[in-house]
């Protein structure tokens, strides 16, 4: 594995749309929501230590869930775990690990990556990673994973790229917001538009560049603890002054702004489980449209429901459901 490469797995959401399952004390990164055997912060630790070494990922989290990322990733240090004292949005907190990772590695090269999504096909997604790596290691460059959009959907910012352009690492025009239904159609139509899955691949040097040109206020405020970082004073350092950084998305204040923005269409399946019904769409169904994890049914008058339990049910045991329907 290449000691160069890192990892920032962002595991601080809340995932409130998965209620009651995923609570603020519990949220869904830390439940096995498809019935894989694995949380999906594990499932998703698992895919980037195929690349990456394990010792390279840090998980930035909500303070609440140290504890959480330690007991379910037990491979990994306490100081792998970059705790954020307040809720300030993914720029601020790309920014302290970035700076810390370049501490440790000026010639580190990164991937930042939600650790709530759902990826089938790992092989294609390391093929695609190392292909983005490979392209930063050379040009000054500030990455995205782009989706294949597969319907017109509103829930999803776009990235619009060159269509003139004929290499597979494509020059990005610009992102575009979260659209209506006719604005998602054209997006399809035009042929140029992909979904932001929210993964992005840059090198430490790149990324860091881009903090101190468009957000030189937020640099500065970390730069003064720079010393501390990696020490045991870095704890004391971002408690203090963490909470006075801007609450703003690494979208609006690094990738709206920058000129050196490219996206790699992906290859592989994905699916950002953010709602239940982007869940049941991931599930395999009965010939009624049921999607069940982790136990076995007797249904009547059942279709298009969600059954779940917390662990798989005994062999002999069945949960029967009976008039179940939902739209």
């Amino acid at each position: 594995m290449n000691s160069n490469y890192y990892a920032i797995l962002m595991a601080g959401g809340v995932g409130s749309r998965f209620w009651p399952v995923s609570t603020s004390d519990f949220p869904k990164q830390f439940h096995d929501m498809l019935g894989s055997g694995d949380t999906l912060i594990q499932k998703t630790f698992s895919r980037l230590s195929k690349l990456i070494p394990a010792e390279n990922i840090y998980i930035l989290t909500n303070e609440r869930y140290n504890d959480l990322v330690l007991e379910q990733l037990p491979m990994v240090k306490q100081d792998q775990v970059l705790l954020e004292p307040a809720m300030r949005n993914t720029a601020p907190c790309i920014l302290y690990a970035s700076l810390k990772i370049q501490k440790s590695n000026p010639n580190a090269l990164m991937v930042v990556a939600p650790s709530d999504h759902w990826i089938e096909d790992e092989d294609a997604f390391a093929n695609n990673l190392q292909h983005c790596f490979d392209f930063c290691q050379k040009e000054d460059a500030l990455m995205t994973l782009g989706i294949q959009p597969t319907f017109p959907n509103t829930g999803f910012g776009y990235i619009e790229f060159d269509n003139s352009d004929a290499n597979n690492i494509k020059k990005v025009n610009q992102f575009r917001e979260k659209p209506d239904y006719e604005t998602a159609k054209s997006f399809l139509a035009a042929g140029n538009f992909l979904w932001n899955g929210g993964i992005f691949i840059w090198s430490a040097k790149s990324i860091l560049a881009a903090f101190e040109a468009f957000q030189p206020q937020m640099t500065a405020l970390f730069q003064t603890g720079f010393e501390a970082y990696n020490t045991s004073k870095e704890r004391e350092f971002i408690s203090e002054n963490y909470g006075l950084a801007e609450n703003i998305s690494i979208d609006y204040a690094i990738l709206e702004n920058a000129k050196n923005v490219y996206v790699l269409p992906a290859t592989f399946d994905w699916n950002d489980l953010g709602t239940w019904g982007q869940l049941h769409e991931k599930l395999d169904k009965d010939e009624n449209n049921n999607g069940i994890i982790n136990a076995k049914v007797i249904l009547e008058n059942a279709s298009n429901n969600i059954i779940r339990t917390h662990v798989n049910i005994l062999p002999n045991r069945y949960t029967a459901y009976r008039s179940c329907h939902t739209n």
